[in-house]
């Protein structure tokens, strides 16, 4: 009897395991073609849940991100666009990797190694996601597999000596992973072949809502930062780490976004709302809590984990209007980011942690972003 128990679990076992590996799966659909006449392809990473993710090899873009909400109806959490024209028309980095460097370098200058190096000023008067033709507007070369029923994409770009300015040919490697827990974790790893800098992330803007389904202002936000770095006005560090506390960049307890965005605090005027590179409370190089967002009318919650030592939140200050998927507008504030990194202008910034790659050295980071729902 005893082994009839057996057989039969293990045959319902076995039965279940089928079921997860014929529904987990791996698409690749056309997405258009560069005008250089490179064919660009998006891959559809859908778990055994029928949650998904869309990603496309231009610019290693975030283009969906369906996942359900606490009365399990799916819906589309990330802004993107529904071709590769949106995208070259695109100018805030929407789902896009971004470097050589992430966030901003001062006067678009730095010294390494006793060399000036000098990059583009395309955010006048610094040097703003790797430049003008950085990380976020080539096409990767793609490799898609499934690991353990996990969905899996790995793409990789070699940025040559000099490219954009910057210093040794550079090999990133970025692989996505969709996980029946509805996690997205991004694994990037690096190596040059000269000491060069370098501080990629991904620059997802959410509405937990569904994208394009009004602004994110009632979003409840919670940051694990007791300190963040102040900039200018134009949106470079001063050096300082100055502590959130008694100010509205002050999120270690859950707050909506909307509720202090409009105080007359002189860094809330110069970005212009929240744009700021937050310095996270737990150890150097650890994968840990960066934030949790929590949107109440779907009970969608969003956790960032990373092993980065910061974390930017940009409240969408600067979004247009534009067109996106579904014939959705995605105007000023209707999306946020939540950019796992180094902190802005590092190079110039010798008291930060360092952003340098040498040879020899290999650069990894991880970041993950957690979907659920909150009854």
């Amino acid at each position: 009897m005893r082994l009839m128990i057996l057989f039969s679990f293990l045959m319902l076992f076995a039965a279940a395991i089928s079921v997860n590996a014929a529904t987990a799966r791996i698409e690749k659909l056309p997405f258009g073609k560069t005008a250089d006449g490179v064919e660009v392809d998006a891959y559809v990473l859908t778990n055994a849940s029928g949650a998904r993710v869309t990603i496309t090899t231009y610019g290693a873009r975030v283009v969906s991100i369906v996942v359900p909400d606490r009365l399990g109806v799916m819906g589309d959490v990330a802004l993107g666009f529904e071709n590769l024209a949106g995208y070259v028309e695109d100018t805030a980095y929407i789902g896009a990797v971004v470097g050589r460097y992430g966030n901003r370098i001062a006067l678009g200058k730095f010294a390494l190694d006793g060399k000036l190096y000098t990059l583009a000023t395309n955010n006048a008067p610094n040097h703003l996601h790797g430049g003008i033709k950085g990380f976020d507007r080539v096409v990767w070369t793609p490799k898609s597999s499934q690991v353990n029923g996990a969905t899996r994409l790995q793409l990789t770009f070699i940025s040559k000596d000099g490219e954009e300015g910057y210093p040794g040919t550079l090999t990133l490697t970025v692989v996505y992973t969709w996980t029946d827990r509805n996690e997205l974790k991004m694994q990037y790893t690096a190596t040059t072949d000269k000491a060069t800098v370098l501080n990629p992330t991904n620059h997802a803007y959410f509405n937990l809502a569904g994208a394009g389904q009004g602004d994110i202002l009632g979003h409840v936000m919670r940051i694990n930062a007791l300190r963040f770095t102040p900039t200018t006005v134009s949106s470079i560090p001063t050096g300082q780490l100055r502590p959130v506390k008694g100010t509205p960049l002050d999120f270690n307890k859950p707050t909506a976004i909307g509720v202090r965005i409009g105080e007359p605090y002189e860094q809330l005027i110069s970005g212009n709302g929240y744009d700021h590179n937050f310095v996270l409370n737990k150890p150097a190089g650890k994968l840990g809590l960066a934030a949790e967002v929590y949107e109440p009318t779907t009970g969608r919650v969003l956790r960032v984990l990373t092993t980065e030592p910061g974390v930017q939140f940009y409240s969408g200050n600067f979004l247009s209007g534009a067109t996106g998927k579904d014939g959705a507008t995605y105007p000023r504030r209707s999306g946020f980011c939540l950019e796992a990194q180094h902190y802005p202008d590092s190079p110039n910034q010798p008291t930060f942690p360092t952003t340098i790659l040498r040879p020899g050295q290999r650069f990894s980071q991880t970041t993950i972003y957690e979907f659920s729902a909150r009854k």
